[in-house]
C-alpha cells in the first residue's frame, strides 16, 4: 500500500501494491482509505481529482459528520456506516470530535487517560470492532462494495483514518491474502502522516504540560491495538474467515468476488 500525494485530504493511501501471498499484489487505484474529506478541493487536489472515484464510505458518527462534514465530488456516492454507533454506548470512549478538548487540560487528561488507560480504551475500542452490530454492517458494507465487479474505485474513511479505517484495511488485505507481518506493517505505516496532521494538538498539550505518552496515545497507532481486535477475532470465531462470514454475514461468493477483482 502507498501513500498517495494530496493537498487537501489527509493520510490517503492506496490499498494497491500490499504484497501478497504467492508474489502477488493488490490491484492498484480501486479501494482507497484517508482520513476525513472536509477539506477535499478537486481544483486545487488534482490527484485526488484524477483517482476517478465512484464511492465513499464514511464510518464517522453523527457528531463528526456534523462538525466536519465531506466535501463529495458530483456523481460520487456517499454511504454513511457508523461503526462505533453500538460502542458510543460506553461513556468511557471520547469519539475522535473529542480530541481536542480531551487534549485541551491535562489535568483531565491524565484523570481518564493516564496510566495506561489511554491504551485500555482502544484496546476495548478495537474489539467492538469485532463484537457490536454497527461495527458489523459497516465493515460488511465495505466487503460488499469493494467486491463488486462493476464498482468503480471506492474510498473509505473516518476522521483520522487509522482505527476504524485501519481495522477495514485490515480485514481486507487479510482477505486477500497479507501476511500478519505485512498486516501490521500497514497498519503502523500511517502513523507518521497522522502525527503530522495532529501535529499543532500535540504540541498545545505538550506544551501545556501534559504527557507526551497521553496525546500519542490517542493520535497514534500501536501494535496493541490492533492486536486486540485480532484476538477479539480469535476468542470469538477462530479465524478471519469464520468472523467475516458468520460475524458480518459475508458470503463466500461475495469474498471470492473480491479477490478477482482485487488480486493481480
Amino acid at each position: 500500500m502507498t501513500a498517495t500525494p494530496s493537498t487537501t485530504v489527509a493520510n490517503l493511501r492506496d490499498l494497491g501494491g500490499t504484497p501478497l501471498a504467492g508474489g502477488r499484489t493488490v490491484r492498484t487505484g480501486l479501494v482507497l482509505r484517508a482520513g476525513a474529506l472536509d477539506r477535499l478541493d478537486l481544483d486545487a487536489d488534482p490527484a485526488v481529482a484524477a483517482l476517478g472515484l465512484r464511492t465513499v464510505i464514511d464510518l464517522r458518527s453523527d457528531a463528526e459528520r456534523t462538525d466536519h462534514p465531506d466535501r463529495i465530488p458530483d456523481g460520487v456516492r456517499l454511504m454513511v456506516r457508523d461503526v462505533l454507533a453500538d460502542k458510543m454506548s460506553d461513556h468511557r470512549m471520547p469519539a475522535a470530535t473529542q480530541l481536542k478538548d480531551l487534549l485541551g487540560d491535562p489535568a483531565v487528561a491524565e484523570e481518564h487517560l493516564g496510566g495506561g488507560k489511554a491504551q485500555a480504551l482502544f484496546g476495548s475500542v478495537y474489539r467492538s470492532f469485532v463484537s457490536t452490530g454497527s461495527a458489523h454492517a459497516a465493515y460488511r458494507t465495505l466487503l460488499t462494495e469493494a467486491a463488486d465487479p462493476d464498482g468503480g474505485p471506492l474510498l473509505f474513511h473516518c476522521t483520522a483514518g487509522k482505527d476504524r479505517t485501519g481495522w477495514g484495511a485490515t480485514l481486507v488485505l487479510s482477505l486477500l491474502g497479507a501476511d500478519d507481518d505485512t498486516l501490521m506493517a500497514e497498519y503502523l505505516s500511517v502513523n507518521p502522516a497522522v502525527k503530522e496532521a495532529f501535529a499543532p494538538l500535540i504540541e498545545g498539550f505538550t506544551a501545556a504540560g501534559g504527557d507526551p505518552d497521553i496525546a500519542l496515545a490517542l493520535i497514534g497507532v500501536f501494535p496493541s491495538y490492533l492486536e486486540a481486535g485480532l484476538d477479539e477475532v480469535r476468542v470469538r470465531y477462530g479465524s478471519m474467515e469464520k468472523y467475516v462470514h458468520e460475524g458480518l454475514g459475508v458470503s463466500e461468493e461475495t469474498v471470492a468476488a473480491l479477490r478477482a477483482k482485487l488480486i493481480v
